[in-house]
């Protein structure tokens, strides 16, 4: 790919990142940068051989949120009734934040610098989300835009820290340093600069060894935990272990029994 592209797309032993490239704007989204989300994605769907996905940003920012720009010079909205908007309003960029939610494999997101507004709701789509000690987490969207938070932020905020931790950040649009993230459980871990690249791989090389299709059912039995039963979550789990269990125990097993890691075939659902 072009180093002008918005979106780079690269694949290592078994591992695809997908770095934003608009460091002059903060990796700032547009229509281009996340349909070349999207696009990555789909050859992610289709190479077998990718057991993980890592998403980061160039320069010294992961995604500043939407490029304010565009919205600033586009002309205003005369019904505010939300029936007036497009019928495609947000389909590429909720395309692309469906789709990696969707990613048949497990995903990082690589935090090198500041996330903020939709570029937060990215980092928190990801399974898995790494942030070096400069980076900062802020919601922008209500005290300095005047809209709803958007990009899946109202999703996946309170599910990581609650209520009362999300309502703050989002009406305040506070910074929150990737230490408190850390501490808040926005992030799983928080790690100094220096040692960013070496604890992602080092996740990586985890889920790559892991099942492809376990991480994504633990995935999806962990998003639906919150409005099933403890039944239905019990009978959730075995409808997953009905597809785990035949395809990898015996593996692990027997990897166990060798003191030895587990060679899991890497067949997806």
């Amino acid at each position: 790919m072009s180093a002008a592209e918005p979106l780079l797309y690269a694949v290592k032993d078994g591992i695809a990142t997908l770095t934003l490239n608009r460091p002059e704007s903060l990796n700032a989204m547009n229509d281009e940068l996340m349909g070349g989300i999207s696009a990555a994605l789909e050859q992610v769907r289709h190479d077998q051989s990718i057991r993980v996905v890592v998403v980061t940003g160039a320069g010294r920012g992961f995604c500043a949120g939407a490029d304010l720009a565009a919205a600033a010079d586009a002309p205003p909205i005369g019904n505010t009734d939300a029936q007036a908007l497009p019928d495609d309003a947000g389909d590429v960029f909720n395309g692309a934040m469906r789709d990696l939610m969707d990613c048949p494999v497990p995903t990082i997101a690589r935090v090198n610098g500041a996330a903020a507004g939709g570029g937060l709701g990215l980092a928190l789509a990801c399974d898995i989300t790494i942030a070096a000690e400069s980076a900062f987490f802020v919601a922008t969207f209500g005290p300095n835009l005047g809209i709803v938070p958007d990009l899946g932020s109202t999703w996946s905020i309170p599910l990581r820290i609650g209520r009362a931790r999300a309502l703050g950040m989002t009406l305040l649009g506070d910074r929150i340093s990737a230490t408190q993230a850390e501490q808040w459980g926005l992030v799983w871990r928080a790690v100094p600069n220096a040692e960013l690249d070496a604890e992602v791989s080092r996740i990586a090389e985890t889920l790559k060894r892991s099942s492809p299709s376990a991480a994504t059912r633990i995935r999806q039995a962990i998003d639906a935990a919150t409005q099933n039963t403890f039944s239905e979550q019990l009978d959730l789990e075995m409808v997953h272990q009905g597809v785990l269990i035949p395809r990898n125990m015996q593996e692990g097993a027997r990897a166990f029994m060798e003191k030895r890691p587990p060679e899991f075939d890497g067949k997806r659902d």
